[in-house]
């Protein structure tokens, strides 16, 4: 793996050096309420190759302390989607729920300790007492209840004895601090719901807050890396691993989360989409999650070097999408094996070709590299080609067919169209050509320039498949950009799916594997559907017109 640095290797270097640590071991948290996406394969590639880079270790943990959102089904998709990526967790695969106990036990510490009591105060109550960023909060009327009293009602809590939010488990921090997570925050809270591991064992359930630092700490992570947001809650991760004591602490480091242009993020937005049905699911070629860009065709390898073009930094900042665009199509133009597909198809008869006849021609498995060889494409008097190759009236500088006009077959003759045969709604159904057989393997003998070459492929032979165009699925470029009353699905793109049910392929294609790549020559690079064996969907055009920094 190509080595990088960035600001937390910087870091990392400083911590080992001055020996406030002798390895290093980080790990991936990601709660298991939806499917992972692009900005996922951030933190996946920060945490995992920091580890790696370092020889350390790297852990997969589900942060499952809210059973209200959480289900096996994700549980499922993201161990996939690491396994996909390449990023194995070498140091292992944990939940956060395999920790209550130990999360019980420290918060009745905290208690013992008078740095935690049980709070009566509602929600809104709660909310209403923090205060505001100018003006300092005030206590809760329950914040000196004694030390037995917590005790009691804390166990009680934990036996049911009290409905959904009646009651909450409080940090007894500073109801005046500057930092609003530090006021007092809750670290318990009451469900009563079924926890797809834990079952009916516990109603109460540690909040991120406080169960993540234990967890890093109980699992001996060095190096606890995380997005932005996160920075102004380290003051109470650090607090948390403070006074449980823990002589091993995990620290907190923070990076800029992914944004991306035409593309939203957060698991809400993405679960409105799939819900609402302006996607077919959470695979949905079009969705930034990892298991829909797979089905599109980008790669492990494109998406990670995406991840490193973007850079690691601390300030906010939106990629251009054209960016990972730009690197699956490198990566698909150097691997990815050349094949015709007629998408639009129309008729075209050779008028002096024999009837019956079939030959082969040569063409190349990939022009830039002759390692890869070649495979034979059949030739007979019935073709397709497609349909935005011919116009009847072309306009200036089109150099494809026209009437009267000539253009080169892809590797095979120079043909001139002769005439065209219309339906009865006056739709060009079928164009009649000549071929000169002279030209199979040249230029005419006569010297006169062809400047045209389209594709084609015999009828006899093509293979029936659909095609799937996907185009970016909203409109605005910048979407924390969304007008007052507006939503962000006012800006879904209506026209960000295409299906093109008539395509026809090459036979060569007959044999082709699920997630296999090739560039149909002349229009872009796709990748067999993983749901449909006989459809493809596009993961990128040709065209790129991005300019890398």
């Amino acid at each position: 793996m190509e080595e990088t640095t960035n600001f937390i290797h910087e870091i990392i270097d400083s911590d080992l050096a001055e020996g406030r640590t002798d390895h290093v071991h980080t790990r991936f948290p990601p709660e298991p309420n939806g499917y992972l996406h692009i900005g996922s394969a951030k933190a996946i590639y920060i945490n995992w190759s920091t580890a790696k880079k370092y020889g350390g270790k790297f852990n997969l943990r589900f942060d499952d302390t809210n059973p209200v959102k959480e289900d096996t089904e994700y549980v499922d998709a993201i161990e996939n989607d690491l396994k996909w990526l390449g990023a194995f967790p070498d140091g292992g695969i944990y939940y956060g729920s395999d920790y209550f106990d130990k999360c019980y036990e420290f918060a009745v510490k905290l208690i013992k300790d008078g740095k935690a009591y049980v709070c009566d105060l509602s929600k809104e109550d709660m909310e209403r007492y923090r205060g505001t960023l100018t003006e300092p909060g005030k206590n809760s009327p329950y914040r000196d209840r004694s030390v037995e009293e917590n005790l009691d009602l804390f166990e009680r809590m934990k036996n049911g004895e009290f409905p959904d939010g009646a009651k909450t488990l409080r940090a007894k921090i500073d109801m005046a601090s500057p930092n609003m997570n530090m006021r007092d925050p809750a670290i318990y809270r009451i469900v009563h719901t079924s926890h797809h591991r834990q079952g009916n064992k516990w109603c109460i359930y540690p909040l991120y807050d406080y169960a993540h630092p234990i967890q890093d700490a109980l699992e001996g992570i060095t190096h606890s890396l995380c997005s932005i947001e996160f920075e102004n809650h380290r003051p109470l991760y650090n607090w948390v691993v403070d006074n449980i004591g823990f002589a091993e602490k995990p620290h907190q480091w923070e990076f800029a989360r992914l944004n991306m242009t035409y593309t939203v993020m957060s698991k809400r937005y993405l679960r409105q989409l799939v819900e609402e049905k302006h996607v077919d699911g959470w695979d949905d070629p079009r969705m930034p999650t990892l298991c829909a860009l797979r089905r599109r065709g980008y790669t492990p390898s494109a998406i990670f070097d995406f991840v490193k073009r973007a850079g690691i930094a601390k300030a906010y900042s939106i990629v251009d999408i054209q960016l990972l665009e730009h690197c699956i199509r490198e990566e698909l133009n150097e691997t990815a094996l050349r094949r015709i597909a007629v998408l639009d198809p129309v008729k075209v008869t050779i008028t002096n070709y024999p009837e019956g006849e079939t030959e082969y021609f040569e063409l190349p498995n990939n022009p830039q590299k002759p390692e890869a060889g070649t495979r034979k494409v059949p030739f007979t008097k019935y073709l397709y080609i497609d349909r935005s190759d011919f116009a009847e009236v072309p306009p200036p500088k089109f150099f494809r067919l026209k009437p009267g006009g000539e253009v080169r077959l892809m590797g095979a003759y120079i043909v001139k169209c002769e005439d065209i045969v219309k339906d009865e709604n006056g739709n060009i159904s079928e164009i009649l050509c000549s071929c000169d057989r002279e030209t199979g393997s040249g230029n005419p003998a006569d010297g006169r320039k062809i400047k045209g070459t389209i594709h084609w492929l015999s009828r006899e032979t093509a293979i029936d498949a659909t095609v799937h165009l996907y185009d970016r699925l909203f409109t605005l470029e910048n979407v924390f950009d969304i007008p007052e009353n507006a939503s962000i699905m006012d800006y879904v793109n209506k026209d960000s799916h295409t299906i093109l049910s008539c395509a026809k392929l090459e036979p060569s294609l007959k044999d082709a594997k699920s997630e296999e790549h090739f560039q149909f020559v002349r229009t872009g690079y796709f990748v067999k559907d993983t749901k449909d064996e006989s459809s493809y969907n596009l993961t990128v055009g040709l065209k790129d017109s991005y300019k890398p920094q």
